[in-house]
């Protein structure tokens, strides 16, 4: 068995793609548009071949899709979380649960997708101000 990709359901591609590429670094490894299903499918990796995040985009879609109760996260390992969460609020991204430890992050997608970001190797050492800054709402 290969573990292939998670899908998520997405409202605004271009929100979507800025949030995934520009912010997190994945890049696009394929897209295919469906005129007959109404839908758009994009694959983003952290590197070609590597497993997949695929996005849907169903174009009649208008309205927030409910959160699954049994969907909790996508996460990601980086190689500086302080690095990554500037980039993040830099780019308009609340930092929902901040690296306070040094190793664990939380923020959501423009679709309300929780996020979590996981410092590579050993927690970095505590900073601010990251280190006592509180969570806000929900991750």
């Amino acid at each position: 068995m290969q573990y292939l990709h998670t899908m998520l359901r997405v409202r605004d591609i271009d929100a979507a793609l800025h949030f995934f590429c520009d912010l997190l670094g994945l890049v696009e490894t394929r897209r295919r548009d469906s005129e007959k299903g109404r839908f758009t499918l994009i694959f983003l990796a952290t590197e070609p071949g590597a497993p997949e995040l695929e996005l849907t985009h169903n174009w009649e879609q208008k309205e927030a899709y409910g959160g699954g109760r049994n969907f909790g996260h996508v996460a990601f390992s980086v190689t500086n979380i302080y690095a990554s969460c500037e980039r993040l609020q830099a780019g308009g991204v609340t930092i929902l649960r901040p690296p306070r430890d040094g190793r664990m992050a939380f923020v959501r997608s423009p679709d309300d997708i929780s996020i979590e970001l996981l410092q590579e190797g050993d927690p970095l050492p505590l900073k601010e101000p990251w280190a006592s800054m509180p969570s806000s709402g929900e991750w």
